[in-house]
């Protein structure tokens, strides 16, 4: 039986854990750029747990530091299973977040969009009628004549 609870406290633990292990130096190697831990998501059996990261900097960056937490995975779990009170520690697998990448084209299509909200707004203002500017039909008024009602009686 799976506890979704439990897997996700479980997981916000570990993603502490990691960013105050990485905070701390606990890994000493010189490719490790500026990485943020985002997101940790556990199996349900809590065996296996996926550590979502972003790294700030250029490509070359982000594999250097995707490479050195490769390397490490193991320094990393060993720091893990130190600091939860679980019987067995999961197996980490890094994954770099493609979030910011995401978030970046959905703010381009935005500022697209914006653009062409603009450009027909500007249209709509020089725009005029094709034809006579209410284009609705309005009744007739018929002016009743008092005479013609009462020869009616």
């Amino acid at each position: 039986m799976v506890d979704h609870a439990r897997a996700r406290k479980l997981a916000e633990r570990i993603k502490v854990i990691v960013a105050e292990a990485l905070e701390r130096g606990v890994i000493k190697d010189s490719r490790l750029g500026f990485v943020t831990i985002t997101d940790v998501r556990m199996t349900g059996d809590l065996q296996h747990a996926t550590i979502f990261y972003t790294v700030y900097g250029s490509d070359e960056e982000r594999e250097e530091t995707s490479a050195a937490l490769k390397d490490n995975t193991g320094r990393i779990r060993g720091e893990v299973g130190r600091n939860l009170t679980i019987r067995l520690t999961p197996v980490i697998e890094f994954m770099l977040d493609a979030l910011p990448e995401s978030a970046k084209s959905i703010d381009d299509l935005l500022a697209k969009a914006h653009a062409a909200d603009a450009e027909v707004e500007a249209l709509a203002k020089k725009a005029e009628y094709a034809g006579d500017a209410d284009p609705y039909v309005k009744p007739r008024e018929i002016e009743d004549d008092e005479d013609d009602v009462e020869d009616a009686l």
